[in-house]
């Protein structure tokens, strides 16, 4: 943990001259951008994996054609047709899987008062005047639209901004790509369901961790929808 604090405190200092007093916030953005560049090649993997699976709908359709009488079959089919491919329905969530690490760091660090054996002056940063280790419910003791609140503010309307994106994208390739019950890849049909509707929780996750954390979400969420639109 406390090696994590110093390479945010190094981050900060690179970033001060042009940040001021926000430039751990800052820093906490540019170490998101990090994070997902790290990971960008297997988001364009994932990317590649969907348009694998769109391919593969035609021969989809005949093996539905085919066993329509046997369900059991038709999975068996679907699975063998899926691994003979080398495409998985669940490879889009392994990036998503490795950033948890990362969040869970930030979590962490800026909700103990202590780092080691020594305080936590991390917590001592702002956000304009948004404390890095405080919480939704605690700008809200100033008013929604005090200087607290309105970071928040902002927060929410790019995440909901981000959401309905995503929303969109989601219901769009469902309608375009339509799964039958118990005819595909078990579980993917409740994914398929569940799916676009995931995006508005992240309102929730930012109105409850510390705003370093919600710093990393909303940047993270944002980024994800951005790579999204460029590699479809």
């Amino acid at each position: 943990m406390s090696v994590f604090a110093r390479l945010v405190e190094q981050l900060a200092d690179l970033l001060q001259p042009f940040f001021h007093a926000s430039a751990t916030a800052a820093a906490i953005v540019l170490f998101t951008a990090l994070v997902r560049l790290a990971t960008h090649p297997l988001a364009r993997a994932a990317a590649r994996g969907q348009r694998a699976r769109a391919a593969l709908q035609p021969k989809v359709a005949e093996l539905r054609k085919k066993h329509a009488r046997d369900p059991e079959r038709l999975q068996r089919a679907m699975l063998e047709l899926h691994t003979e491919a080398k495409v998985s329905p669940f490879s889009g969530l392994l990036p998503v899987l490795l950033q948890l690490p990362a969040f869970y760091l930030l979590y962490h660090l800026f909700s103990n008062a202590t780092i080691g054996d020594g305080p936590n002056t991390l917590l001592g940063h702002d956000l304009l005047t948004a404390p890095l280790g405080g919480r939704w419910a605690d700008a809200m003791g100033g008013g929604i639209f005090d200087g607290a609140g309105l970071v928040y503010l902002v927060l929410f309307a790019v995440v909901a901004a981000v959401a309905t994106v995503n929303y969109r994208r989601a219901r769009r390739t469902a309608a375009e790509n339509p799964v039958p019950a118990g005819d595909t890849v078990p579980g993917l049909g409740a994914v398929g369901k569940v799916a676009p509707f995931l995006s508005f929780l992240t309102l929730v996750t930012v109105a409850v961790v510390p705003l370093a954390a919600a710093l990393y979400v909303v940047t993270s969420t944002t980024w994800s929808t951005v790579e999204r639109v460029m590699l479809s």
